[in-house]
């Protein structure tokens, strides 16, 4: 990304580094922890994880700039330290403006207080003065179309009023950085709209944002460049075009990678030896078949279970597949072959990739994204065609009819 001579956003050797547990023997007691200390003072339980590592970069004044990659690359991780939500662990940020952000669905609310309240409170933690908030307070309220529930406390708000109200906030109170993660991800077709308009609007305005989304056509709509996360590290950085093809050019590689086992997240007592799609070619519609082979471990307590997770090419997970939901349970003492079997799934034209996870009550085992794919052919499973409009939003296509009434 070019550089300028006073960006709204500067990151140097950005760094964050997590501790994170290796099994799930853990003392249950201070106490009990200390007589463990006592016999195996050099025994460590725990080991370290970089969320991101030596990442740098420069966001111009006035700038609407992309963060893309899979799930775990560190955009949230990212956002939240610009955020000031969570410290890092080494690196350096500038940042020029005060920062507004909407980051997961009810970020900086209250939850016992108004919607008015919590406007209000908002406002307040992000520098304004009760003026600056009374000038945009018609204009929030109007957009976000909770008018009706501004007196209710906004723990009684479903998740799309939450999420209405604060990006309404975010996007209206006068900060110079404007920071959103997948908040486009709720909400209808309609506010979608909208709020891509809006934070149109912010950048043309002279406001910086820096947006993370999975939906890649949203970026490509709002976005002026991007940056590429890949496992902490920041491997791209450029045009939203390029950007977005190296993104897909990623993936052979770091599925290529996934395949050995040592490359994969997890504990790793128990893991796949295998996983296949049995038909890598599809009609929407088609069942979806993935065969599965996992080897054995003694030292596992207890049963686990298994979970696989359909995502697209943007890296949106589609659907979820958890075994616990039908009862299905494993024995860590036998090894297992086995086959998942998705039904009456209505995939829209694309390519797909499965992630594959073993886990048990007390955390992920093995963690095995991009361990398949699959095309679903561009023929559509309805009786008659129609106009982009009328296919190009949701995920899936649906099983639906429409008929009169007697």
């Amino acid at each position: 990304m070019p550089a300028s001579p006073s960006p709204a956003i500067r990151v140097s050797g950005l760094g964050k580094t997590y501790r994170i547990g290796t099994d799930g023997d853990t003392a249950s007691t201070a106490a009990e922890a200390f007589v463990r200390w006592v016999r195996n003072p050099t025994q460590r339980h725990w080991t370290t994880f970089d969320a991101l590592d030596d990442v740098s970069f420069e966001v111009p004044q006035g700038e609407a700039v992309g963060i893309v990659g899979r799930n775990g690359a560190g955009k949230s991780t990212l956002l939240k330290i610009l955020t000031r939500v969570t410290a890092p662990s080494r690196g350096r940020i500038e940042l020029r403006g005060r920062v507004g952000s909407l980051l997961e669905v009810g970020t900086g609310f209250h939850p016992e207080l108004t919607g008015r309240e919590n406007i209000y409170l908002n406002g307040a933690l992000l520098g304004m003065t009760r003026n600056e908030i009374n000038r945009r307070y018609d204009e929030i309220v109007d957009f976000s179309g909770v008018e009706k529930f501004l007196e209710t406390p906004v723990k009684r708000y479903s998740s799309g009023m939450y999420v209405r109200l604060a990006f309404a906030i975010a996007a209206h109170l006068e900060t110079e950085i404007l920071l959103i993660d997948e908040v486009l991800a709720v909400g209808d077709a309609e506010f979608q709209r909208r709020s891509l308009g809006k934070m149109r609007d912010a950048a043309r305005s002279g406001r910086t944002v820096l947006y993370v989304s999975h939906l890649l056509h949203t970026v490509r709509d709002l976005c002026t460049s991007a940056v590429l996360l890949e496992h902490g590290h920041l491997t791209y950085a450029g045009g939203v075009d390029a950007t977005l093809e190296a993104y897909q050019h990623s993936f052979a590689t770091f599925a290529e990678r996934q395949a050995d086992p040592a490359n994969r997240p997890g504990v790793g007592l128990v893991r796949f030896a295998d996983v296949s799609v049995a038909h890598e070619n599809l009609r929407s519609g088609d069942d979806v078949v993935v065969d599965y082979s996992i080897g054995t471990d003694d030292d596992l307590p207890g049963e686990y279970y298994v979970s696989a997770h359909i995502t697209d090419e943007g890296g949106a997970t589609i659907v979820q597949c958890d075994s616990r939901l039908v009862g299905y349970w494993l024995n860590p003492k036998k090894p297992h072959d086995g086959r998942l079997a998705i039904r009456n799934l209505w995939l829209k034209p694309g390519r797909y990739s499965v992630d594959m996870f073993v886990c048990t009550s007390t955390g992920v085992q093995d963690m095995w994204e991009a361990a398949g794919r699959f095309d679903v052919r561009p023929e559509l499973p309805y009786s008659h065609s129609v106009s982009g409009d009328g296919m190009n939003r949701g995920a899936v296509f649906a099983d639906f009819d429409y008929s009169e009434l007697p």
